[in-house]
């Protein structure tokens, strides 16, 4: 008689990074799922250590807590993003990396644009002026404290041409405004597809040239700190930031000292190379200054975004259990 196999233990380390009312849907298979709502670095180990697939979402995944889990075979992320995985020891032990892939393909542009919006109409100081009591001292139906300008006409600068850079163009596009990508690097955009009609110049040439810029690649040895205090200097038409992609891209001493200097007009950030922000974080000097907003890393998590995350997460581990792993990401 053949006996049935065992339930296969999976463990969740950050189910707090997803909120409460995303649903997980049943596994297709028997399992046995230990859910962590927050772990510290220090207790990976401990908490993988007899797993054979890890769930985790910005939760570190090192060579030294590989090392204490024999039996794992998989971590499934629940981002695209994977600078938290040791991609390499990964590979060196057979451990499939799988991802989430092209489920924000909404979010991410409308937050994208929610940014640029509120620092090109000023919309955040004009509340705030309001709030003070500006609109009665001005003595008339409307006051001119801030600057507003339109989209229409303005070029956008966008470094990443994956499925998001390309999404965030489009609606550009629409929008009336002329877009340049960067010319494709491999540390930029790896495996772009972009259309090859897409207009493209060097990104020196894209900083000098562009009224914003939006960054969407990801962060790699190579694109850490692409954005740097020499960047800044290129900058020839004062233009707004916008970073909804990763923190570590910009130098972000370099960028609170081109915001206080008027190098930029303004920047719109949803990612910080620490994450929740610290209080010695070089952000902290800039949060009440009318051309800049911070907002906590949530341009992804609109309901309908999250849902579709969760939904492909559990695609991915069914598909690996079933011998047809997918999403699979390599070291770079």
């Amino acid at each position: 008689m053949t006996r049935p196999a065992a339930p296969i233990p999976i463990v969740f380390l950050d189910r707090a990074t997803l909120p409460p009312h995303t649903r997980l849907r049943p596994l297709p298979f028997e399992h046995v799922l230990h859910t962590f709502e927050r772990t510290a670095p220090a207790e990976v180990a401990q908490r993988i250590g007899e797993a054979e697939i890890v769930i985790a979402n910005k939760t570190p995944i090192t060579a030294a807590a590989l090392a204490a889990a024999p039996r794992l075979r998989m971590v499934a992320v629940a981002a695209t993003g994977t600078d938290n995985v040791d991609l390499q020891a990964c590979a060196a032990r057979g451990v499939v990396v799988s991802n989430i892939r092209d489920y924000a393909m909404h979010t991410v542009p409308e937050h994208t644009f929610a940014l640029i919006f509120a620092l090109r109409r000023s919309l955040l100081a004009y509340r705030e002026a309001v709030r003070a009591g500006r609109w009665l001292e001005s003595g008339q139906f409307c006051f001119f404290d801030f600057p507003i300008r339109n989209l229409a006409g303005s070029t956008l600068g966008i470094v990443g041409a994956g499925a998001l850079g390309r999404a965030t163009a489009a609606m550009a596009r629409a929008l009336g405004l002329r877009v340049v990508f960067a010319s494709r690097q491999a540390q930029m955009d790896p495996g772009s597809d972009a259309a090859s009609g897409d207009e493209r110049m060097p990104l020196d040439a894209l900083l000098a040239h562009s009224d914003i810029v939006s960054l969407h690649c990801p962060l790699t040895p190579a694109t850490r700190h692409l954005i740097d205090a020499d960047a800044f200097a290129r900058m020839a038409r004062r233009p707004l930031l916008i970073n909804t992609a990763r923190g570590g891209l910009v130098d972000e001493a370099a960028l609170v000292q081109a915001l206080q200097s008027g190098q930029i007009s303004g920047a719109g950030f949803d990612v910080a190379s620490e994450e929740p922000l610290p209080a010695t974080h070089p952000f902290q000097a800039i949060l009440a200054h009318p051309g800049f907003i911070l907002t906590p890393h949530v341009a992804w998590a609109s309901d309908e975004a999250t849902q579709a995350l969760a939904d492909q997460l559990i695609d991915n581990i069914a598909a690996f259990h079933a011998g047809q792993p997918r999403n699979i990401v390599q070291p770079h």
